[in-house]
């Protein structure tokens, strides 16, 4: 199993950990994932990282759909790729929440599904360069003859030439976006994925390969998993320090009728604690919010405790269909523990 590492984004000061990052490519991880939310970006992150390592890949997880158009995203994307010696960058999107895509970037929510359909499609086209660019969507058409066009625009091919199969991986969780995601991407950035999972997707997933053709199958298509890691000799004092993201992405991110995470907390078995921490977290009771995450789910969505706890549990996600994880932690010790426990060295 490969380990990538996600740093996500900044919080009110901009930190991009560098050394840690070499210190993970010198380990022998494959990736470094970078997130954005409303505040750092995602790629800007790596165009440094990229001047301050050799050979580890460069993944987005996630640029936003909403945040650029899609040929933003794939010259954004084609350009760190170049900067980087080519072969390295990986274009994960993912659609966000009607919050944020709204509510941040001023853009209607519209249907998902098919905008992230037409947001591949151009991508693949644009870094292909075998024809000027047109495509006549359900969400998104080139070139844009709507209100308020000119009348003027013409297709276009991209001046730079790109790595035509600049690998993109799609966020999804719900059953029509993960057999979408199968169909056209090259690899999936799984929401919510704990080991014991794939007997829900898997079937999604084949359904997808059989729409794509070609014999496409698990063979030719990335699952990158993530995982909070914490070295700690107190285990229940490391599940304490999660809970508060849980508590805020269950309870408060997206709407109290369109919450993925929360829907996904649903789907593994936990309803009944999703639907409380969501009532808590909307009625301004955050402390309480926290307090009714359940150990049992933190700990099953994580790998936390002494080096040899993590090296344990590690197996199962060795086991879990994904061939890919990445290790959500800043801490100097998880990322030692996860190189030792998946044998890079």
């Amino acid at each position: 199993m490969k380990l990538g590492l996600a740093i996500g984004y900044s919080g009110a000061h901009l930190d991009i950990p560098v050394k840690l990052v070499q210190r993970a490519e010198e380990l022998g991880y494959d990736s470094v994932w970078t997130a954005e939310a409303y505040g750092s970006d995602a790629v800007t992150p790596l165009a440094f990282l990229a001047a301050h390592t050799r050979r580890i890949k460069l993944g987005t997880g996630i640029m936003q759909l909403a945040a650029r158009t899609p040929a933003n995203a794939a010259m954004s994307a084609a350009t760190v790729d170049a900067m980087a010696g080519g072969g390295r960058f990986i274009a994960g999107l993912g659609v966000s929440g009607p919050q944020i895509v709204e509510g941040w970037y001023g853009q209607p929510w519209g249907k998902p599904y098919w905008r992230i359909r037409d947001y591949v499609t151009i991508m693949r086209k644009i870094f292909k360069r075998e024809a000027p660019v047109t495509h006549d969507g359900r969400e998104i058409a080139l070139p844009y003859t709507g209100p308020g066009s000119a009348g003027l625009a013409k297709p276009l091919k991209s001046i730079l030439h790109m790595n035509p199969d600049l690998p993109i991986y799609l966020a999804t969780g719900n059953e029509a976006t993960v057999k979408l995601t199968a169909e056209i991407a090259d690899g999936w950035l799984p929401m919510g994925f704990t080991p014991g999972a794939m007997e829900e997707y898997r079937p999604w997933l084949e359904e997808g390969f059989r729409r794509a053709g070609k014999g496409k199958s698990l063979k030719d298509f990335a699952i990158q998993a993530s995982v909070h890691v914490e070295v700690d000799d107190d285990v229940s004092g490391a599940l304490a320090r999660l809970k508060p993201e849980v508590a805020l992405y269950v309870g408060g991110m997206g709407h109290k009728t369109k919450n993925f995470h929360n829907d996904i907390m649903v789907r593994r078995g936990f309803g009944d604690a999703a639907q409380r921490i969501q009532e808590l977290y909307l009625a301004g009771r955050k402390g309480e919010a926290i307090a009714a995450v359940p150990d049992e789910w933190v700990d099953l969505k994580s790998l936390v405790g002494p080096p040899a706890r993590i090296q344990q549990r590690y197996r199962a996600w060795e086991d879990s269909g994904a061939d890919s994880l990445s290790v959500r932690s800043r801490q100097p010790e998880a990322i030692e523990a996860m190189a030792r426990a998946a044998r890079l060295n």
